[in-house]
């Protein structure tokens, strides 16, 4: 879903995966901060900036390197209702994403992922990125939730790539 209003260009989708682990062991791997460079591909670096770690109104600073751009988000949790749900921000310069994550027990040794993205751009340049690209911000998503599954899964790491 696009939406376009006078200052902002919002863009809505969904993700899924299933893994093939226990719930509580996908929560775990995921509640730690430690394990993203494990997963997300250009991080380098992460500090917490206010709050406690893992809480609500708790902020970090994660710091990427995209190809040859640097980029740093603000990451704000919302809720954090684990097992079951995870919400957060993500803000940068022209663009803010809201994250829903729902954790969802199929059985006992599967977990299906669902993530609610909402990315609102603003500026001429951002808007315009999302309105003629919107592909490449669902590809990421799933590349984030497809290299999450294979850490999980077989403790395969991004981090030798970065």
């Amino acid at each position: 879903m696009y939406l376009v209003c006078s200052n902002t260009y919002t863009m809505k989708y969904t993700t899924e995966i299933t893994i093939n682990r226990p719930r509580t062991e996908v929560v775990e791997k995921m509640d730690n901060p430690e394990n993203m460079k494990h997963w997300q591909r250009g991080l380098i670096s992460y500090e917490q900036l206010r709050g406690a770690p893992g809480k609500e109104g708790a902020q970090m600073q994660l710091h990427y390197k995209m190809g040859k751009r640097d980029m740093a988000l603000t990451e704000t949790i919302i809720k954090n209702d684990f097992p079951t749900a995870f919400h957060a921000t993500y803000s940068a310069k022209g663009v803010h994403n809201i994250q829903n994550n729902y954790f969802h027990e199929v059985d006992s040794n599967t977990t299906k992922w669902i993530s609610e993205s909402e990315f609102q751009f603003k500026g001429f340049g951002m808007k315009l990125m999302g309105f003629l690209m919107p592909g490449a911000f669902k590809k990421q998503s799933k590349k984030y939730m497809e290299d999450f599954k294979s850490f999980v899964e077989n403790g395969t790491s991004v981090a030798e790539e970065n």
